[in-house]
């Protein structure tokens, strides 16, 4: 069976060295990126199934980078990753298909639970 990708963006090198290691011990595919440009591209060139995207990125934020994943893939799965007290940008954020967000600093074993029941019950999402 093909693995599960993963892109993980966020401006924090850090953040995104630790959802690699956790997703890739996981058995995904990951990837990686700091911006929007780079997101995008990835998303085009690989067809990730699942983006893990930090609201609060530098140039593009997260809305917007939503905004254009959506269009170049609308089955796409997002999950956000929000700082506390970003509330009007996650009722935003719902409203344009993003699944659910995690605050900072978030659960990283929750994060996980989250990313496993989001790739693997497609049938939950796919018929409601």
């Amino acid at each position: 069976m093909e693995k599960k990708k993963v892109l993980i963006v966020d401006d924090q090198n850090g953040i995104r060295i630790l959802l690699m290691e956790v997703f890739n011990s996981e058995g995904y595919t990951t990837f990686q990126a700091a911006n929007g440009k780079t997101a995008l591209e990835i998303v085009r060139a690989e067809s990730p199934d699942l983006v893990l995207l930090d609201m609060k990125i530098p140039g593009m934020d997260g809305l917007e980078i939503l905004k254009y994943l959506k269009e170049i893939d609308p089955e796409i799965k997002v999950i956000m990753m929000t700082a506390y007290g970003e509330l009007d940008m996650i009722k935003e954020a719902t409203k344009m298909g993003a699944l659910m967000h995690f605050t900072k600093p978030f659960d990283i074993d929750e994060m996980r639970v989250a990313v496993n029941m989001h790739l693997f019950n497609k049938s939950v999402d796919s018929h409601n």
